[in-house]
């Protein structure tokens, strides 16, 4: 009985956990939350309420709330929700943010990266130490082939930003908000890719 593997399920009536998951004592899994494939679900990890995990691993200490996991990973000490959306072939490492409204796939993310709202990372290797302001993206997609981003570590993506791909953004560079990168950043650089502000005074007049 998968009741064995819990020390608290709270509304247990609510949540469906498939014969082949496994969820490790000590781990809790709240309302409306579905535990599908042969996910596993580590001890003091807190899953939902709201939450769909489909043959993903979520590691000790990570915390999901109002999201979908599908074939992922889930390192330690994660915080991934509400309303985020990890998709195939993804690995969030240790200590991540995925925050609300945040999609992600087949990317790998390095350790203490976040990415806290309204983000795109798709087809990207991103390391340690970054941070995604809110509206950036990764433009993988041209039409016919799915392109890839690679960003080093220590780097700070502004908000509303565009990362074209392909293309490599180097370590300890900062990208000002509002800027479409199409080509690549060099370590230790910061890159702004946006027109300067034209105000036309008295343009508009009844």
């Amino acid at each position: 009985m998968l009741h064995e593997y819990l020390d608290k399920v709270i509304d247990f009536g609510n949540n469906y956990i498939d014969e082949k998951a496994k969820v490790e004592s000590g781990a809790k899994i709240l309302p409306n939350t579905l535990i599908l494939g042969t996910s596993i679900i580590q001890k003091n990890a807190i899953v939902g309420p709201n939450s769909v995990i489909i043959n993903s691993i979520i590691s000790s200490g990570s915390e999901i709330i109002n999201s979908f996991i599908i074939d992922s990973y889930i390192g330690f000490n994660c915080q991934i929700g509400p309303f985020a959306h990890i998709r195939n072939n993804s690995a969030i490492n240790d200590n991540c943010r995925i925050g609300n409204y945040v999609e992600v796939k087949n990317s790998k993310i390095s350790s203490n990266t976040k990415a806290s709202h309204l983000s795109y990372i798709g087809d990207a290797i991103i390391g340690k130490n970054c941070n995604f302001g809110c509206g950036s993206i990764t433009v993988n997609y041209d039409g016919k082939r799915k392109n890839k981003t690679i960003i080093g570590e220590n780097v700070f993506i502004g908000c509303n930003c565009n990362l074209v791909a392909p293309i490599n953004i180097g370590s300890n560079s900062l990208i000002g908000c509002g800027s479409t990168i199409t080509e690549d950043v060099s370590s230790n650089s910061l890159s702004i890719a946006r027109a300067r502000q034209v105000n036309k005074v008295n343009y508009y007049s009844k």
